[in-house]
C-alpha cells in the first residue's frame, strides 16, 4: 500500500480526500530543477546561504510530484543543515525537511548510505530540538520535522536501532509540542500523515501506544484545544483506514489487537468522541475489504469490527440522548461536531449495523448541521438589519462546506437507516422532520420580507440551502410512504402520516423548482389515502393559513402585501392544486368557511397560475355531484355564484385569467338547478361585460373586428364564450341568453356581426341536441335578418333607430 501511486504522499492524500481539491501538477521545467540543485552546490562551496538560495529550494519543493531527490541530493541538503561555517535561516529548514520527504519515500530500495543519511538527519532534528525549543514554535517547522520523522521510521528496511532513534524523537516532539498542531489548518494533514507513517513502523508497540494517546488527545481539553472541524475527522478516518490495512497487509496482527484495544477497549476522557467515533468508521472500511481473509487474519478482522461498532454505536447513543430534541442542540461545540461527523462518517462505510441511535443521529445532523436552516434564520433575526451582510461569509462558508456538499449522500444513508430503525424512532425522527419543515416555512417569509430588495445575494443563498432541504425531505417522505401505507399498518396511522406529508409539503413547496419524480409518487400516494376520509379532508383544508393570516403577515413591524408573499404564495398554491382532488369529501360548512375565502382572495392574485389555480378550485366545487346535495352544497353554490362572476368580471381582463373564468362559467351553468336566479345573473354580468368592452373596442377602433380573426382579444374571448353558453345551458335559461346575445350582436359593426354568425352556424350545423336545434336555428334565421336588413339602412336610419327607446324591444318581438 505504501507504493501506491495514490497514497505515496500521505499527507498529500488526506489533504485531497478531505478538501476535494486536488494538487495540480508541478510546471517546473526541468532547467529550472537542475539550476536550482546547482545554485545549492554552489551556497555550500562559498558557505553563504541567502533568500535566492532559499527561492531556490522552494522551486524544488513546488516540484513535489515530478521531483526525484537522489542520494547525493540528499547528503547535499544534509551538508546544507550540518554546516558548521555557515547557517541556514529557520524559515528554509522546512524546506529541507520536504525535499528529505521527497527524497525518502521516493526511494525504493535505500542503501546502506541512505541509511547513514537517515541516521544523521534525525540526530540533526534531535540537536536542533534539545538545543533550543523554541525553533519548534514555529508550525510548519514542527509539521515537517513530524512528517520527515515519521516517513523515516516507516522504511521497512531501515534498522532497529534507527527506528528507534527516530520513534524517541518523534515521540518527545509530538508530546511537547502538540498543542501546535491545529493552531494553523494547513498544516494538520502533515501532522496527521507523520503519525500515520509511524504508527505503521514495525518498531515495538511501546512507541504505538505513546502515538496512539497523542493523536487522540491532540483536540482535548488538557490542549487548550485546538478546535476540531469535519475535515480534521475526514483525516483521522482515512488516516486510520491507512495504517489499519497496513498493519494486516504487512502481518503486523499483535499491532492490530493492541490499536484496537487502546482505540475502542475502555473510555478515555482525554479521547476527543469525533476522533474515536471517525477512527471507528475508518475501521470498518478496512474490514469490509478484509472481509473474505481466512484464518488467523479473519478472526483480527472480525474482532476489530465487533470492537469499532460496538464503540462506535455507544457513542452515538449517548450522543442521541443528551441532545435529542431541538432545544438542546447548538450549546456544546463537540455535541456538534460529534453530529457532523456521524453524518459524514456513515457515507464512508458500506455496510453498518441498523442500530436506532444511528437513524436518530442522522436526523438530528440532517436537520441542525446538514441543512441548519432554522439556526441560520435565528441568526438572521438575532442581528440588527444593519449587521445581515455579516452572515453572508457564513452562508457562503456553509455552501462552500463538505457538509452541505454531501447533503445528498447523507439523505441516502439517512433514509435506509429508516428501513432498519424501529418504530418507536422511526416516529421521533418522522416529527422531528415535519415539524422542520414548518420552521423552514415560518423562518424563510421573515427571512424574505427582511432581506429582499438589500440583501439579494444572501437570500439566495438561504434558498439553496432550502432546495437541498426540499430534496431531502421529498426522499424521506417516500420512504415513510412506502413503508408505511402499506397493510402492516390500520388505516387510521396512515391517514395519520398522508396529513403530516401533504401539510409539510405544502410548507416547502416554494423550494419545489425541478420535477421529481419521487415529489410526485409521494404526492399520488398519500392523496389516495386520504380523498375516501371526509375527516381527514375536513383536517387537511384546516390547516390552510387563516384569512387572517394570510393578509396580515408574520411582522406586523413591517409593511406587507399578501400578493407579493411569494412564499406564502406557493403553499397556497400548493393547497389550490390539492383540494379540487379532495372536494367530493368535503362539506359545504367547511368548503365555505376554510376554502372559499382563500379561494376568492387569491383569484385576484398577479400571477395568472396561482389565480387559475383559484379558478379550478371554484369550478370543482360547483362540479360536485349527487353526493354534496346532503351537505347543502347546492345553495352555497348558488350563494358563491354572485361574488364570483362580480370578482372575475371586475378583474377581467387584467388580472382574472380568461381560461380560469370559463372553467368556472362552465361548471356553474351546468351544475345549477335548472333556472337558478344565480345563472341569469351570470349571463346577465357576462353580457353587459362583453357589451362594454366591444363598445370601447369598436368606438376607439374601427377597424378592430380584424384582431377577431387572428388572437382573439378580450371581447371576442367573452363573446365566445357566450356563444359556447347557448348550448350549455339550461333550457329555462336559454331564451334570455338568446335574446341578450341577439341585442349585443346586432350593435356590432357588420364584420363583426359575421364572424359571430359565422360561428354560430358552424356550433349550430355540428350540434346533435334535439331539443334546443330547432329553436337555434329558427332564431339564428330571425338574427341573420336583422343582421343583414340593419347593414343595409343608411347612416341616418341607424342613428334614429340606436335612438328610439324602443328599438331592442322590437329586436327582440322580431326574434
Amino acid at each position: 500500500m505504501s507504493r501506491n501511486p495514490d497514497t505515496l504522499f500521505l499527507d498529500k492524500f488526506l489533504l485531497n480526500l478531505t478538501t476535494n481539491k486536488f494538487t495540480p501538477q508541478s510546471t517546473t521545467s526541468a532547467k529550472s530543477i537542475i539550476q536550482a540543485w546547482s545554485e545549492l552546490r554552489n551556497a555550500l562551496q562559498f558557505s553563504s546561504f541567502n533568500q535566492h538560495h532559499h527561492q531556490h529550494l522552494q522551486t524544488l519543493v513546488n516540484s513535489q510530484t515530478s521531483l526525484h531527490v537522489a542520494d547525493p541530493q540528499a547528503k547535499l541538503l544534509l551538508s546544507i543543515l550540518t554546516a558548521s561555517n555557515f547557517s541556514i535561516p529557520q524559515d528554509s529548514l522546512p524546506l529541507c525537511f520536504r525535499l528529505l520527504y521527497i527524497w525518502i519515500r521516493k526511494s525504493t530500495k535505500p542503501t546502506k548510505p541512505s541509511f547513514d543519511i537517515i541516521d544523521s538527519v534525525v540526530e540533526v532534528i534531535s540537536k536542533l530540538f534539545l538545543s533550543s525549543s523554541t525553533q519548534f514554535d514555529h508550525v510548519l517547522l514542527f509539521s515537517e520535522a513530524i512528517l520527515l520523522l515519521g516517513a523515516f521510521s516507516f522504511v521497512s528496511s531501515l534498522s532497529e536501532k534507527t527506528k528507534n532513534l527516530c520513534l524517541d524523537v518523534f515521540c518527545k516532539l509530538l508530546v511537547e509540542k502538540c498543542r501546535l498542531v491545529c493552531l494553523v489548518d494547513e498544516f494538520v494533514h502533515n501532522v496527521l500523515a507523520g503519525i500515520g507513517y509511524a504508527l505503521s513502523s514495525s518498531s515495538v508497540n511501546v512507541h504505538f501506544v505513546r502515538i496512539l494517546e497523542c493523536l487522540f488527545g491532540i483536540w482535548g481539553k488538557d490542549n487548550d484545544g485546538p478546535r476540531g472541524s469535519v475535515a480534521h475527522g475526514l483525516m483521522v478516518l482515512y488516516l486510520v483506514d491507512w495504517v489499519a490495512s497496513n498493519l494486516i497487509s504487512f502481518g503486523f496482527l499483535d499491532k492490530v489487537d493492541v490499536f484496537v484495544r487502546e482505540i475502542f477497549g475502555s473510555f478515555k476522557e482525554r479521547y476527543v468522541a469525533f476522533a474515536v467515533f471517525m477512527s471507528g468508521i475508518g475501521v470498518l472500511r478496512v474490514s469490509d475489504r478484509y472481509a473474505s481473509s481466512t484464518g488467523v487474519k479473519l478472526d483480527v478482522v472480525a474482532r476489530m469490527r465487533t470492537s469499532a461498532t460496538i464503540r462506535v454505536e455507544a457513542l452515538v447513543s449517548d450522543l442521541v440522548s443528551r441532545t435529542l430534541g431541538f432545544s438542546n442542540l447548538g450549546s456544546d461545540l463537540q455535541d456538534r461536531l460529534l453530529l457532523q461527523c456521524v453524518s459524514i462518517g456513515l457515507t464512508r462505510t458500506v455496510s453498518f449495523s441498523g442500530h436506532s441511535s444511528l437513524f436518530v443521529c442522522l436526523g438530528l445532523s440532517l436537520l441542525t448541521e446538514v441543512l441548519p436552516l432554522p439556526r441560520l434564520y435565528e441568526s438572521v433575526f438575532e442581528l440588527p438589519p444593519s449587521s445581515s451582510e455579516l452572515k453572508v461569509n457564513e452562508i457562503k462558508e456553509h455552501l462552500d462546506s463538505i457538509l452541505f456538499k454531501e447533503a445528498g449522500a447523507v439523505t441516502g444513508v439517512f433514509c435506509n437507516q429508516y428501513i432498519l430503525a424501529d418504530e418507536e424512532n422511526k416516529n421521533i425522527v418522522e416529527n422531528l422532520i415535519w415539524e422542520y419543515c414548518r420552521s423552514i416555512y415560518y423562518g424563510h417569509r421573515k427571512v424574505a420580507m427582511r432581506l429582499k430588495g438589500n440583501y439579494d445575494e444572501l437570500l439566495k443563498d438561504f434558498d439553496k440551502i432550502a432546495e437541498s432541504a426540499f430534496l431531502m425531505v421529498v426522499v424521506f417522505a417516500l420512504a415513510v410512504t412506502k413503508h408505511k401505507l402499506s397493510s402492516k399498518f390500520d388505516q387510521e396511522i396512515q391517514t395519520e402520516v398522508s396529513l403530516k406529508i401533504l401539510v409539510s409539503f405544502s410548507c416547502m413547496e416554494y423550494f419545489r423548482n425541478i420535477r421529481l419524480p419521487e415529489y410526485m409518487e409521494t404526492i399520488r400516494k398519500v392523496i389516495a389515502s386520504v380523498n375516501k376520509n371526509e375527516h381527514a379532508c375536513t383536517f387537511f383544508v384546516n390547516s390552510i393559513p387563516s384569512y387572517g393570516d394570510l393578509t396580515n403577515g408574520p411582522d406586523q413591524k413591517t409593511k406587507y402585501l399578501w400578493s407579493k408573499d411569494e412564499v406564502q404564495t406557493a403553499r397556497v398554491l400548493f393547497y389550490l392544486r390539492v383540494i379540487p382532488t379532495l372536494i367530493e369529501c368535503l362539506s359545504a360548512p367547511v368548503f365555505g368557511d376554510m376554502v372559499a375565502p382563500t379561494m376568492f382572495l387569491y383569484m385576484e392574485h398577479p400571477n395568472g397560475k396561482v389565480a387559475r389555480a383559484s379558478h379550478s378550485v371554484f369550478t370543482a366545487f360547483m362540479s360536485m355531484g349527487k353526493e354534496s346535495e346532503k351537505n347543502d352544497g347546492v345553495s352555497l353554490k348558488e350563494k358563491l355564484v354572485f361574488h364570483y362572476i362580480q370578482l372575475s368580471l371586475s378583474g377581467y381582463p387584467g388580472i382574472t385569467p380568461f381560461e380560469g373564468m370559463a372553467s368556472g362559467v362552465v361548471g356553474m351553468v351546468q351544475h345549477l338547478p335548472a333556472g337558478s336566479p344565480a345563472t341569469f345573473y351570470c349571463i346577465h354580468s357576462l353580457v353587459e361585460k362583453a357589451n362594454q368592452l366591444c363598445s370601447e373596442v369598436f368606438t376607439n377602433e374601427a377597424d378592430a373586428w380584424k384582431q377577431w380573426q387572428g388572437e382573439p382579444e378580450p371581447s371576442k374571448k367573452l363573446l365566445d364564450l357566450l356563444l359556447r353558453l347557448v348550448f350549455l345551458v339550461d333550457i329555462q335559461v336559454l331564451p334570455n341568453l338568446m335574446q341578450l346575445l341577439a341585442q349585443l350582436i346586432t350593435k356590432l359593426p357588420q364584420d363583426a356581426q359575421n364572424i359571430a354568425l359565422n360561428e354560430l352556424y358552424s356550433q349550430v350545423a355540428d350540434s346533435d341536441d334535439v331539443v334546443r336545434k330547432p329553436m337555434l336555428v329558427s332564431w339564428l334565421q330571425s338574427l341573420s335578418y336583422l343582421c343583414t336588413k340593419a347593414s343595409n339602412q343608411s347612416a341616418a336610419s341607424q342613428k334614429s333607430k340606436s335612438e328610439d327607446p324602443l328599438n331592442s324591444e322590437r329586436i327582440t318581438a322580431h326574434l
